[in-house]
């Protein structure tokens, strides 16, 4: 891969990678960290990188960097790190005209990241990778490491899961 080709893989991917970081770590400043030492690695391990399997290696480098860093912290960190700032998620609730709706979704996006982050593991990461990031059930397969029936059955338990929990901090 040369510079121009990695140039190209970064724009198209680098706000994934951000996005994941961000979901799993739940601050800006921690995915950018995380964003550049991904970035870093891909240049590292540029030759080795098949451009059709770019995503799925990325997703995989992401989410393991970030769980490293959770494991570095240990759990006073990772209380510390896993609530999301609230301004982060104004701005991704939207900015329409409302300001009473954007408010309403910006705390409905605070709880389901709350229960994402509650989530033990790997629903927390099919839900994110398949909801958030959009991936394919075989690229969930590939970052993972899991069968693909294991992929559809921990979506499948996942959604319900968080649709529950939704249910009951919401009273419906």
């Amino acid at each position: 891969m040369r510079l121009a080709e990695f140039e190209e893989a970064v724009a198209a991917h680098e706000g994934r990678v951000f996005t994941l970081a961000f979901y799993i770590l739940g601050r800006r400043e921690d995915a950018e960290e995380i964003l550049q030492e991904v970035l870093l690695r891909l240049w590292r391990h540029r030759r080795k990188v098949k451009p059709r399997r770019m995503g799925a290696w990325l997703a995989r480098v992401t989410r393991n960097a970030c769980y490293d860093r959770l494991r570095r912290l240990g759990s006073a960190g990772r209380d510390a790190i896993i609530p999301v700032e609230a301004s982060e998620l104004e701005r991704a609730a939207g900015s329409g005209p409302d300001p009473e709706q954007r408010a309403t979704s910006a705390e409905l996006l605070r709880r389901i990241h709350a229960e994402l982050s509650a989530m033990p593991e790997p629903f927390k990461s099919v839900l994110i990778l398949r909801e958030i990031q959009e991936l394919k059930y075989r690229e969930i397969s590939e970052v993972l490491g899991l069968p693909l029936n294991s992929v559809r059955v921990y979506l499948h338990r996942g959604r319900r899961r968080l649709r529950e929990r939704l249910r009951e901090e919401l009273g419906k």
